[in-house]
């Protein structure tokens, strides 16, 4: 799974610290949080025929990490949807659109650690690109990695923050296999996530996926689980070791950048007939059914 260029994001507006800027300009300063330190937190949004696809859930979860994170200042939610709303119509975007929405500590007045030296407010950044789901839907590949998840009390994981290289270094050793993407643990040995989404497990026509323990709280994941409950879907919340997912008769992931996408292989094994199963595909089709009914409209 590897994303190209598309030409029709040749000449995006891209909102950075106040303003539109063309993709060529837009920049943040060498003294920003983000270059200094990967010190922001961010949030990926899917525009669905000029609605947002569960708005409120993720400004939330990018106010509570940057509260986590102790910024002075945090933009509210009527400035955060102005520049997004901006940025769509200056790039005339309705649909099949992702949105990459990260706010930084903001400008530091030196180089240094020391978040004092933020005395310039926050950065905001709307990235919004024409972009379908990036997975291919037929059945990934999964590697596990050698890196761990941290718990707790080593990075708290509820904080959605821009520091990714655990998840860029996992991501290395899946493309060095030839996989899609990382299988990651946590430090007890139980599955967490992958490098950039959640894992459900199928068995017996009874859904499972692992805690938050050691992973964000996924907005996609939170979605899935309110599907099964309204649905009468059983699923289960719990420690998920490899071996049940190596057994499993379905495997799948969920993010906003890729929705739902079955997985084939994990570490070589196939999972089940390597195809979406029913339940993969019975869910595919009732997340599609609420992306097509349900959001805040942002553009008219």
């Amino acid at each position: 799974m590897k994303q190209s260029f598309n030409e029709a994001n040749r000449n995006l507006q891209i909102w950075v610290g106040g303003g539109l800027l063309h993709r060529d300009e837009a920049k943040v300063s060498v003294f920003d949080s983000l270059v200094q330190g990967g010190d922001g937190c961010w949030e990926g949004l899917r525009l669905y025929d000029g609605r947002i696809f569960k708005l409120d859930q993720h400004l939330q979860r990018l106010r509570h990490s940057a509260l986590a994170l102790a910024f002075a200042e945090i933009p509210d939610n009527t400035q955060i949807l102005d520049a997004i709303r901006q940025t769509l119509e200056a790039n005339q975007m309705r649909d099949g659109v992702h949105i990459r929405l990260t706010l930084s500590r903001g400008t530091k007045i030196t180089s240094g650690m020391d978040p004092r030296l933020n005395q310039a407010g926050p950065t905001l950044i709307v990235l919004a690109e024409h972009k379908a789901p990036v997975y291919d839907k037929t059945g990934l590949s999964l590697v596990s990695s050698s890196l761990r998840r941290f718990p707790a009390d080593c990075l708290d994981p509820k904080i959605h923050h821009n520091n990714l290289l655990q998840s860029i270094l996992a991501k290395v050793e899946a493309n060095a296999s030839g996989a899609d993407d990382a299988l990651m643990l946590d430090i007890n040995g139980f599955v967490a996530e992958t490098n950039a989404t959640h894992i459900f497990g199928v068995s017996e026509g009874k859904l499972f996926t692992p805690t938050t323990r050691a992973c964000p709280e996924g907005v996609t994941r939170a979605t899935v689980l309110e599907i099964c409950a309204s649905e009468g879907i059983e699923a289960e919340v719990r420690s998920v070791s490899q071996a049940e997912l190596y057994r499993a008769d379905e495997v799948f992931c969920t993010g906003t950048m890729g929705e739902l996408a079955s997985v084939a292989h994990i570490d070589g094994r196939p999972i089940g007939s390597t195809t979406p199963g029913p339940l993969s595909t019975r869910l595919s089709e009732l997340y599609a059914a609420r992306t097509a009914s349900e959001g805040t409209q942002i553009v008219t």
